[in-house]
């Protein structure tokens, strides 16, 4: 017979049992609190406390059975939860040493841009792993490994004077319109005439224009004909602006903001076009330059974000400078081309994992195509019944299809694309 038989409690069960660290010392402790492991009598089955006879020892390892399981069960439930726990505070840890990794690396990067003579090879070396967001440090390091600011901080204001001036200058001289540049050419003149003789008042003189300079003038060597050169390039950079992160209000939209934005980045796009006439502005360029221009216009340094324009021009050229070649049709077949520099990345990839390499060269580049001409094939009967500005408005903005179908399709065609039939 189980008579007042009690049952030890785990220690750890205590902080899960509803209501156990609920002492209600108002109602004289009707919510009483056990301390770990205290022994208690355990709770038949049938609702009768354990102080009343069990009636057959049948019954009493019946019960005693039944809350050998209910314990078991309660041990299962604590150590899922204790791995839920652990899981969790092991996330937390990860979150924690995360953050004081990031603050670690702050603290050094300050601590060597703030040397009198900046360790351009330490400071690669620390922000090769990536550079923490806040206090302008990205700023001042871009310009730092780009060599648009030396490593002697005594030479910094000196430097970003001097380069901010050459940029306002290759401005007026090269974005101004000639009649606008003549315009602040002749003020300039007649302010130093009207200083050295103060005591002289009259007419101004009338500039003669000549044949080159005039703005129908078709000679080369016109400035006008080099300015109407550029307006295509102009158009074209307008163009690509527009789709330039067009899902962060700072380079789309319409308001004056953005368009301030764009209209800095066009000027540098267009200067860089005009000092290279060789390679001029190509698509792609835009996409450079802008993480540069957002970095240093919003610099916590109010003077640096004011003039993010001209070190975003400084220090593009210095980053076009290393990969100049890539952008440069004539050189595309040159071992310093762009076709080049894939094939050695081609090469590499072949080297470190051939696996990957065969399923790119042999099945990707094929597969595009065929997918193109899939899609053309599932709109054969609109395309054929379209004349070509309905056909170009349909492949510019493709209808819903089913990409499954259409992925099917793809690899349903033969190498001879011609001998595809397809079921309309």
């Amino acid at each position: 017979m189980l008579k007042g038989k009690k049952l030890k409690l785990p220690d750890r069960l205590g902080s899960l049992v509803v209501g156990f660290d609920d002492k209600d010392e108002d109602s004289g402790g009707s919510g009483s609190v056990f301390e770990s492991g205290e022994e208690l009598e355990i709770i038949q089955p049938n609702g009768f406390g354990s102080g009343r006879e069990s009636e057959t020892d049948d019954d009493g390892e019946i019960e005693e059975d039944a809350m050998v399981k209910r314990k078991v069960k309660v041990d299962g439930e604590l150590e899922q939860k204790g791995r839920q726990r652990h899981e969790k505070d092991g996330s937390g840890h990860v979150l924690v040493m995360k953050i004081i990794q990031t603050d670690e690396k702050r603290s050094d990067i300050e601590y060597e841009i703030s040397q009198k003579e900046v360790n351009l090879e330490k400071l690669q070396r620390i922000a090769s792993t990536g550079l923490p967001d806040g206090g302008g440090l990205r700023a001042t390091v871009w310009k730092l490994l780009l060599g648009y600011l030396p490593p002697s901080r005594d030479l910094w204001e000196k430097e970003l004077t001097g380069n901010r001036q050459k940029y306002s200058k290759l401005k007026e001289e090269l974005l101004l319109t000639p009649s606008e540049l003549a315009r602040i050419k002749e003020e300039a003149l007649h302010s130093t005439e009207h200083n050295a003789d103060s005591d002289t008042d009259g007419p101004l003189t009338r500039q003669k224009i000549s044949h080159e300079d005039h703005p129908l003038s078709l000679g080369k060597s016109s400035v006008w004909h080099q300015y109407f050169e550029h307006t295509e390039i102009a158009e074209q950079i307008d163009r690509d602006l527009q789709r330039t992160h067009p899902e962060m209000k700072f380079f789309s939209g319409e308001s004056s903001f953005s368009r301030k934005h764009r209209e800095a980045m066009r000027n540098i796009l267009l200067l860089f076009s005009k000092l290279n006439p060789a390679i001029r502005y190509v698509q792609g360029m835009n996409e450079v330059l802008a993480p540069l221009y957002y970095i240093f216009s919003t610099d916590i340094d109010e003077q640096n974000a004011s003039n993010a324009e001209a070190d975003s021009f400084s220090c593009f050229v210095r980053l076009m400078s290393d990969s100049v070649d890539h952008f440069c049709q004539q050189l595309d077949n040159s071992s310093v081309g762009i076709l080049s520099t894939l094939s050695r990345l081609a090469e590499l990839l072949k080297a470190n994992d051939e696996e990957l390499w065969r399923h790119l060269e042999f099945t990707s580049k094929d597969m595009l195509l065929r997918v193109c001409c899939a899609m053309l094939l599932c709109v054969k009967s609109r395309l054929l019944s379209g004349d070509f500005a309905a056909n170009l408005k349909l492949l510019q903005h493709y209808p819903d299809i089913n990409t499954e179908h259409l992925l099917q399709v793809a690899r349903d065609l033969s190498p001879d694309t011609s001998s595809y039939r397809l079921s309309l």
